[in-house]
């Protein structure tokens, strides 16, 4: 079973101090939610990624088994699932979409784990580059929530050789 989803988060107050006004968060899950909620996988995306491409993570008898676990896969803010400069309406969006750190994802995942579907604790964060930054923030911020990490190919923090990489693909955009 599976159900895709975007939370309202209100005006989120950002890492930064700015405002990111009606901010969303989209999601999908799959699985199903146990009664005593402990068997929840968190998923986060990775950057230019959604959650259609955290699903090569999870299958039946893998690891990530959505028959077993209940997998919450919530999109990045910027990657056009959630809240992100195409979709945030003036004044706030395209190039005024307010900087967003992987510290304001995680801090919002986090209401909508709690808050959407009342968890309070999690077996593993599993994430790929900057869903493995996730995962790192997961268990740095929350560590009495979450049971086990799992970066993958991922740094907790990020180098400044890939902030010169990432700063030549925001070029291009702009």
């Amino acid at each position: 079973m599976s159900e895709s989803g975007v939370f309202d988060l209100g005006d989120v107050t950002l890492q930064s101090g700015a405002t990111l006004p009606h901010a969303r968060l989209a999601y999908r899950t799959y699985g199903t939610l146990s009664p005593a909620r402990d068997n929840v996988v968190l998923l986060p995306t990775f950057y230019g990624g959604d959650h259609l491409d955290n699903e090569i993570m999870m299958a039946p008898g893998r690891a990530i088994d959505p028959a077993k676990y209940f997998v919450i896969v919530p999109n990045m803010f910027g990657n056009g699932q959630s809240s992100s400069p195409s979709n945030t309406p003036a004044p706030m969006g395209r190039g005024a979409f307010p900087q967003v750190t992987l510290y304001d994802n995680v801090v919002c995942q986090r209401r909508l784990l709690t808050e959407r579907f009342g968890i309070r604790r999690i077996r593993l964060v599993a994430g790929f580059s900057m869903g493995a930054q996730q995962a790192f923030h997961w268990g740095a911020l929350f560590p009495g929530m979450v049971d086990a990490i799992a970066p993958i190919c991922g740094s907790a923090k990020t180098s400044p050789h890939n902030i010169v990489f990432l700063e030549g693909v925001k070029a291009a955009v702009k």
